[in-house]
């Protein structure tokens, strides 16, 4: 198998080897989405309710397959943490998030006010030069 160049943390890149068991896990779990996805448009005559169900259930199988390699425990490991890093912001409360829109507005009349001014003014110097 080649290798990998994984970098989950910028300051200490690592490369790995992509196992035999871990490929044939994410395969597997492709095929259980293919599979499922042709099931859904071959019994199109049952109940929508129900092959939507299983499609559903056929992709949480597929999810829990690929979260058993190697691969699918760090990117459930990055969602944890980047969940944990949104936790930490300091969120604007609603006075500041108006007060800041408020701004922005007000700022984007006065851009569009100054560029129909000089939109105006070169206009006329145009038409002042060209007679």
């Amino acid at each position: 198998m080649g290798k990998v160049e994984i970098c989950m943390n910028p300051t200490k890149p690592e490369t790995q080897e992509i196992n035999r068991a871990d490929n044939i896990k994410l395969i597997g779990a492709g095929a259980i989405v293919v599979i499922a996805l042709a099931a859904f448009y071959l019994f199109a005559n049952y109940s929508l309710l129900m092959r939507v169900i299983g499609l559903l259930a056929a992709f949480g199988g597929a999810v829990v397959l690929a979260l058993k390699t190697e691969l699918g425990a760090e990117t459930l490991e990055f969602i944890q943490g980047a969940r944990a890093e949104v936790r930490k912001v300091v969120w604007p409360t609603r006075a500041e998030t108006t007060q800041t829109t408020l701004i922005v507005i007000a700022m984007v009349v006065i851009m569009g006010l100054l560029l129909w001014l000089l939109d105006v003014i070169l206009f006329w110097l145009i038409r002042l030069i060209t007679g």
